[in-house]
């Protein structure tokens, strides 16, 4: 996401910036291809024009938008919002390089330590998660809204952006 330099993946058609209002439409049908209570146009709009926490990135693939990836940046602490993949792009490993890029954004930042919910039922996301260093530190129960299953909160610690 930082344009000063040639994002990793590039080599694979892959490029990764900041999300921008105009790109709304393309990561509502993301959202609502990966999640069974998708956020709303409007929530996406507020995030981006109003939430001074918020910091957001797409993926490109051949120039088509095929992912995304949210977080809060506070003080120090990434609180990572969403990150979704178009699913006829994943098993690709494609999910865990927007996850890098979005971990090495926060270091960019000045974050410290990273943190995320997700569903005690979701292996393969927190397969993911652990491979990068994300270790369980507590349940939320009944957090998610639609069948009041419980999440797992997971944190990482980042490396300072020098030693990336």
């Amino acid at each position: 996401m930082m344009e000063a330099e040639p994002a990793k993946g590039r080599e694979e058609g892959l490029v990764f910036r900041l999300m921008k209002v105009e790109d709304i439409p393309d990561i509502l049908v993301i959202e609502r291809e990966a999640f069974t209570m998708p956020w709303t146009e409007e929530a996406f709009r507020n995030e981006l024009t109003h939430n001074h926490f918020a910091k957001y990135m797409v993926m490109e693939y051949e120039g088509r938008i095929i992912g995304y990836a949210g977080m809060w940046a506070i003080v120090d602490e990434a609180h990572v919002t969403n990150i979704a993949l178009l699913e006829e792009y994943r098993g690709r490993k494609w999910g865990e390089r927007l996850l890098d890029e979005l971990m090495r954004t926060a270091s960019y930042l000045g974050m410290k330590s990273i943190t995320l919910e997700v569903r005690v039922s979701n292996d393969i996301a927190q397969n993911l998660y652990r491979k990068k260093g994300f270790r369980p530190a507590g349940l939320r129960k009944g957090y998610y809204s639609d069948n009041r299953e419980d999440a797992m909160i997971m944190w990482a610690d980042l490396p300072s952006y020098l030693e990336i």
